[in-house]
Parts: structure tokens; sequence; C-alpha cells
């Protein structure tokens, strides 16, 4: 199983751009990413690996997840970025990004090339993975690519890419088809997430474009949210709000979830029942599992419990 971290918002930075890398420390997202890949110019690519390293570096990173989006592997630029990025920062850096991943080879290979680096530099904590699913190749592979390296933390979704290696008519990155009869992505994101959590990993969904579109941004989010999504890109800091509330669980939600636990805790371990009265509802060992994961990502988002179980059973 990954590495389970706050995602709720994965904040895109290029890497190209010293003013918006100095500025993403003070932003409330949980993850940033420094990137390399699409919104750095070819021309800039290699020239931007310093300013990564020096941001890195000059950055007062809290409990952020901290991350590089390496160029894909098959360019040219994919072993310098890990190379030089993880030589100079490597123990600030948590995970490396991986874009366009189509088989597992290319995960196994910066495996390896991360391990070589870390002894190399002496870096003594274990760098994680993140793998982008954005292309045919990328979903024909999908459970391969994530049980292919214990680093792997995360899947995610790359709907622009995906749009143009499908063949889809879309100029919006990560837009809804308002004419299609459904959700056009859903397939695709179920796809992903059910290879996600087979391996133990969590699943982000991609960027939406329409940085001035808080509505568009909220409604995608929520899709991806009900599907069981850990948290979604943002590329503008006003989108960070947004997916930071819809990736969290509602509060009287998060303390049903925890009273849950309590109770079926008591249940099984107290008077040794499979199935307990809680409140209206009967629960068993399926209504753990789910309260679970609500519980998880309401800790991981800082919530505390303001609930008792008696507010909830009625009994004291």
């Amino acid at each position: 199983m990954g590495v389970l971290r706050a995602r709720r918002s994965c904040l895109s930075v290029p890497g190209s751009s010293p003013k918006m890398m100095a500025k993403a420390p003070s932003l409330p997202a949980d993850e940033v990413f420094l990137d390399l890949e699409d919104s750095v110019a070819p021309k800039e690519k290699e020239a931007a690996r310093p300013n990564v390293v020096e941001a890195l570096k000059a950055g007062e990173w809290g409990n952020k997840t901290v991350v590089v989006r390496i160029n894909a592997i098959d360019t040219r630029f994919s072993y310098g970025d890990i190379i030089e990025v993880v030589s100079g920062a490597g123990d600030i850096i948590d995970c490396v990004m991986v874009p366009k991943v189509q088989s597992p080879e290319e995960i196994s290979f910066v495996d390896t090339l991360l391990r070589q680096v870390e002894e190399t530099a002496g870096i003594e904590k274990r760098i994680g993975i993140e793998a982008q699913i954005e292309n045919g190749p990328g979903l024909k592979n999908i459970h391969a690519i994530a049980s292919a390296s214990d680093r792997l933390e995360t899947l995610i979704f790359g709907p622009g890419d995906m749009a143009a290696a499908m063949g889809m008519p879309h100029l919006t990155v990560g837009g809804i088809q308002e004419d299609y009869p459904g959700d056009h992505w859903h397939w695709i994101l179920m796809e992903i997430l059910a290879a996600a959590r087979a391996a133990g990993l969590q699943a982000i969904d991609g960027p939406y474009a329409k940085i001035r579109d808080p509505e568009g941004y909220r409604e995608v989010a929520r899709r991806s949210r009900m599907l069981g999504y850990d948290g979604k890109w943002v590329l503008h800091p006003d989108q960070v709000a947004i997916a930071n509330e819809i990736y969290t669980p509602d509060q009287e939600y998060y303390d049903r979830a925890e009273a849950i636990l309590e109770a079926y805790e008591h249940a099984t371990e107290v008077e040794r029942k499979g199935a307990v009265m809680f409140g209206e509802e009967m629960i068993d060992e399926a209504s753990r599992k789910m309260a679970v994961v609500t519980a998880e990502q309401g800790r991981r988002a800082g919530l505390t419990r303001q609930k008792k179980l008696e507010d909830f059973t009625g009994e004291a």
C-alpha cells in the first residue's frame, strides 16, 4: 500500500517561474508540484531544473506534500530531470510525478534511477512516485502500472492528453461535454480508481483549465469526489479552497463515521456481536469499512470530532 498523504488540492506550479514557485508555499494547497513538463517550454526545460532546486530549498513547505513533475520517460529530458533535481533537493521532495505513463517498465525505470540517485547523494528518505494516466496504453496497462513499484502513491487522471489521445472533440482541458448523455469521463475515472484501490493507492483527478469558472470546477470536482477520488489538481490559487472543501468530509458526516467506528468496536470487542443497532440503522463489518474511509479522510484533512456517540444513537 502506498503512503497516504493529504492531497485534496494539488497545485501545479511552472518550474520556469521563480515568482510563482516562491508564492506556492504560502498557499493552502495540500500538495504543490513544481512542473518541468507541459507548463515549461521545450527550450526552457533544462534551464528550469536549477530554478526548481532553488525554489525547493528556499521554500517553507511545512506539512505540504512536495512533488516535482518530470518530463515523460520517452523524452530526452526525464533522466536529467531526476538526476539534477533529486540530487540537488531530494531531501525536500516527497514524490516524483511521472507523466504519460504507458507501461510498468517506465515506473520501474524511475524506481531504479531514484534508488541510484538517493544512494549517490546520501538521501536518507525514500522518495515516492505519482503516475499520470493520460492515454490508451496507460489505461490498457493500468493494473500492471499500479503494482510496478512499492514507491507508487497515486494514480492521476490526465484529461487533456487523454482527450487528445482518444480523438475526443475537446478544446478545454477537464471540461464537461454537456451534450453527451451522461458523464463522458465516467468509465475512465472508474478504471483509474479501481486500479488505484486494488493496489492500495490514492486516486487524483486532473485539472480544469477554465480558471475563471469556479462553479464549473466545483461541478467536475464534485463528480470525481462522489466516485471516491481523494483530490484534484488546481491550476490557480482560486481553485484551492474549492478543492479543499469538496474533498473534505462534511463535519456531521465525519462525526457520524467516527461514532460508527466507536459503536462497532464496542459491539464486537465487548458485546461480541457482529452486528448492532446504531440509532435506526443496523451496522456491521461493511458499515465499519465504509466509516473507516470517511474517518481517515477527515483526519488527513485535520478534522476533529465534535459529537459524541450518544448524539447519534440517542442513548446516554
